[in-house]
């Protein structure tokens, strides 16, 4: 079965707490502006995911700390460090939630956290 994606709206984003930026309200409201106005909001938009990107980095490297502890836990007590049902929840969540693509994102998410012991 094939879904088609839509792009949040305006509403969306208030009841998830993000705001739209500029370039998208800008985008959805049909009016381009000039090409100086248009490379403006693209540098900001540019900008606020090169945030995005350090905070998921981060949150990756919280997660795999997290994760390690927990691995080390199960080992000292005789269990396995992999617990291969709970990485199936895991790609489930993340295929639920972001299609195909999620699950990918949550194999390397789960390739990364499973430390190298």
């Amino acid at each position: 079965m094939h879904t088609t994606k839509t792009q949040p709206t305006a509403d969306a984003h208030a009841a998830s707490g993000h705001a739209p930026t500029d370039l998208h309200a800008a985008t959805a409201a049909g009016t381009p502006g000039s090409a100086a106005e248009a490379a403006e909001l693209i540098g900001a938009a540019r900008e606020r995911i090169d945030t995005l990107d350090g905070r998921i980095i981060e949150l990756v490297r919280e997660r795999m700390a997290v994760s390690a502890g927990i691995q080390q836990a199960r080992v000292s007590t005789g269990g396995r460090r992999v617990h291969l049902s709970r990485e199936m929840e895991i790609l489930s969540r993340f295929r639920a939630e972001l299609g195909r693509p999620g699950t990918t994102l949550a194999m390397t998410l789960l390739e990364l956290c499973r430390g190298r012991a």
